[in-house]
């Protein structure tokens, strides 16, 4: 029985994840573990991360992978999001972690992450729902992918995150006068206007978001909400009145708020306008929240060429060039 693992170095956590596939179970949980990481705080106007900020990821990903004997021997994929990716020091960041801890971060651009949403979106609904229309708010971009099939006809990514709107937009993620939220919004509006075939919330669509920001506004709009409301769906009426409610506060109350983390409150308010922008430019009405994204896309495209290929992941898409595949501990 073949097991994989993902590390997923972001801006708020480096995530290791480790499943394997049984008879019955599409992955099966062996474990996780979780470093706290707030890269955010680390970055320059130019979005460098200084010495600070790299050592912590260093430290974060040297301790995930000596965190768990079980790890020995598995197959596994390291890869950074946005906000290193798109760090105009990335290079010197993968080459320190890699000197370090003998962990070759790789990078996968917008689009390959929208597709692994996708991917991992279906898994979770099953053929049978139809066309998927799959959203993803991250801290630097955007992802939107669109399909019928195990695969996505459509992929999109875009440099409208929440970490990006907040630094651009909303110093400190303090809101500001009523016209600046208006003043947003018609930006927002317009570049996803300006997007190609971008796709719609078409009758019979399921629309599935997967990511934190969605999870937590879901969680407080149902907070808000009479009590049998669900934590895993969230209308665009609701986001529109918990919009006025984060702009209100700022992050320290924010973080008070039901379904708000700490780590996130500052930029919650972007994320909720980011969102809101997302639904109504693809005509979505609701989402349904899904927990799955690209980390659980990497581990089931892993885990299926794990059986495919007797001799390892080297055919595994994402980690196909071999430079961020190892097995820890051999």
């Amino acid at each position: 029985m073949r097991q994989a693992g993902v590390l997923d170095v972001g801006c708020h956590s480096a995530l290791l994840t480790v499943v394997r596939s049984r008879p019955g179970h599409v992955m099966e949980p062996v474990f996780s573990h979780k470093v706290r990481l707030r890269l955010h705080e680390t970055l320059d106007r130019k979005g460098r991360l200084d010495d600070a900020g790299v050592e912590s990821v260093e430290r974060a990903v040297a301790q995930a992978i000596a965190s768990d004997p079980r790890l020995r021997g598995t197959d596994m994929f390291a890869f950074a999001t946005s906000v290193i990716r798109d760090a105009p020091n990335r290079d010197e960041v993968i080459r320190r972690v890699a000197r370090r801890t003998g962990t070759q971060l790789s990078v996968l651009d917008g689009e390959e992450e929208a597709r692994l949403a996708y991917v991992a979106a279906r898994q979770w609904v099953g053929p049978a729902a139809g066309r998927l229309l799959v959203l993803d708010v991250g801290g630097g971009t955007v992802e939107i992918a669109s399909g019928t099939g195990d695969q996505p006809n459509s992929v999109h990514s875009l440099p409208l995150g929440a970490r990006r709107i907040t630094r651009d937009w909303l110093p400190g993620g303090i809101a500001p006068s009523k016209q600046g939220l208006t003043e947003i919004r018609r930006y927002l509006r317009r570049k996803l206007e300006a997007v190609p075939d971008l796709p719609r919330a078409e009758p019979g669509t399921r629309v599935l978001a997967c990511s934190k920001t969605f999870e937590q506004l879901a969680r407080l709009a149902a907070a808000r909400g009479k009590a049998h409301r669900s934590q895993r769906r969230l209308a665009l009426s609701q986001l529109h009145a918990c919009v006025p409610v984060l702009a209100a506060a700022n992050p320290a109350r924010r973080a008070k708020l039901p379904g708000i983390s700490r780590h996130r409150a500052e930029q919650s308010l972007a994320g909720a306008l980011v969102a809101e922008a997302l639904m109504e430019a693809c005509e979505a009405k609701a989402v349904e929240v899904c927990p799955w994204s690209t980390r659980e896309g990497l581990l089931l495209e892993h885990l299926a060429a794990l059986h495919d290929t007797p001799g390892g992941p080297e055919s595994h898409r994402p980690g196909r060039t071999g430079k961020s595949d190892m097995r820890v501990g051999e």
